[in-house]
């Protein structure tokens, strides 16, 4: 798997592009758990199956957005199939980007898959993919993809609104949410309007997954045990730690422990 930061012009509304091919882990698909990180993605495959999500109470309900598909903000995790085989490239979006450069909100691609031609129309995304297999290695899609993605951007490029700039920063320094909501000068309603808009989810919503990719981090540190994890993170203690991680990633942390996960968001679960 290759993985880098875009261009310059384009890291204001993308965190990080990645591409490469997955190859077949089992006899049959695993069920995965993908963590809430707080950012929008995008991920297109390719010679092989589309993404399937799990749903339904035990996760027995197949649903299939596409082969290219926009994934929105969460507040918690989802699940979908792991282990199938195909090439693949995405990219995980800053806040803002939806504006810029799928000219919708946040707030309407929040808690969900939608495939991606009914965001950009099926004809651009046809194009796109044509493109992408054509080409031979992941760094040659990662520079189609960066190009599509550049071409997209608004003629007239609107950063983040200076409110929702200040929240996010407030609450990435560890500021209480009710700080951060006074601070912004507006009231609470018109702030979480705003701060959705770009990014997908309430400041209270982003302010959880933002304490358990904290935690995600230190979590399997040498020396490190669960109450110092829980209390670095501002976990009240070990039992409301155990149960916001259990909330938010359908697993234990001792859970996630056991599973080893190579890429800290994405744990294998059956």
């Amino acid at each position: 798997m290759l993985a880098r930061p875009p261009i310059a012009p384009l890291r204001p509304f993308v965190r990080l592009l990645w591409a490469g091919f997955t190859r077949l882990a089992s006899a049959r698909p695993a069920r995965e758990h993908v963590l809430p990180t707080g950012h929008m993605h995008l991920a297109l495959r390719w010679a092989g199956p589309p993404l399937h999500l799990l749903g339904g109470a035990q996760h027995s309900e197949v649903e299939s957005p596409g082969h290219a598909v926009v994934g929105g903000a969460r507040a918690g995790y989802y699940a979908k199939q792991a282990g199938t085989h195909g090439w693949s490239v995405g990219a995980q979006f800053e806040p803002g980007a939806a504006g810029v450069l799928l000219r919708t909100s946040a707030a309407d691609l929040a808690e969900r898959h939608t495939a991606l031609a009914d965001v950009c129309g099926p004809g651009a995304v046809a194009e796109l993919m044509e493109r992408l297999q054509a080409q031979g290695n992941p760094a040659a899609c990662l520079q189609v993809l960066e190009r599509w993605l550049l071409a997209r951007m608004a003629a007239q490029v609107r950063g983040l609104h200076p409110a929702v700039a200040a929240a996010l920063a407030s609450l990435h320094g560890g500021a209480p949410v009710h700080e951060t909501v006074r601070a912004s000068g507006f009231s609470h309603r018109h702030l979480v309007a705003r701060f959705r808009e770009a990014t997908g989810l309430a400041p209270k919503q982003h302010a959880r997954v933002l304490r358990l990719q904290m935690a995600l981090a230190a979590l399997g540190t040498p020396g490190l045990g669960a109450a110092d994890v829980a209390a670095d993170a501002g976990f009240a203690d070990q039992a409301d730690f155990t149960r916001e991680f259990r909330d938010l990633t359908g697993v234990t942390p001792t859970d996630w422990l056991r599973a080893a996960p190579t890429q800290r968001n994405h744990v294998r679960v059956g």
